[in-house]
């Protein structure tokens, strides 16, 4: 999995969300190959989806679409205003290698500020193909 965005990496690395090393990060790239996003999240669900600027296409994160129906998104924005970013989700995994938490950092497109705007934890296995829902 290789990530394209270091500062965003190291962002999510740094978190560690529930007190647990990131073991890997994959950058969230489109099907139309677009990696421009606005996103929503919502922090008390463990939630997030993001929609493609250049084709539109709404994507859950992760297990995001098992817990829609009791979602209430937020439109992510940056300090400065702006609300496109490139993502990138942090995995930490168990000592099996299944992953433990998820954590979805952003980096603006206006102005290159990152961050990590929610996490969750994952209390269920198997759970390693969330690796491929990014």
């Amino acid at each position: 999995m290789t990530v394209h965005d270091p500062r965003l990496a190291d962002c999510l690395r740094d978190h560690q969300a529930g007190g647990y090393p990131v073991a890997h990060v994959v950058d969230s790239v489109c099907v139309c190959g677009g990696q421009e996003f606005r996103v929503a999240v919502d922090d008390t669900q463990g939630w997030a989806e993001r929609f493609c600027v250049a084709c539109e296409e709404i994507t859950a994160i992760a297990d995001s679409a098992e817990h829609w129906d009791h979602a209430e998104p937020g439109e992510c924005e940056c300090p400065c205003g702006g609300g496109t970013f490139a993502v990138a989700v942090g995995f930490a995994e168990y000592a099996d290698g299944e992953i433990r938490w998820v954590s979805v950092g952003l980096r603006c497109l206006t102005d290159d500020t990152v961050g990590v705007y929610t996490d969750w934890k994952i209390d269920y296995s198997p759970s390693r193909h969330l690796l491929d829902h990014a």
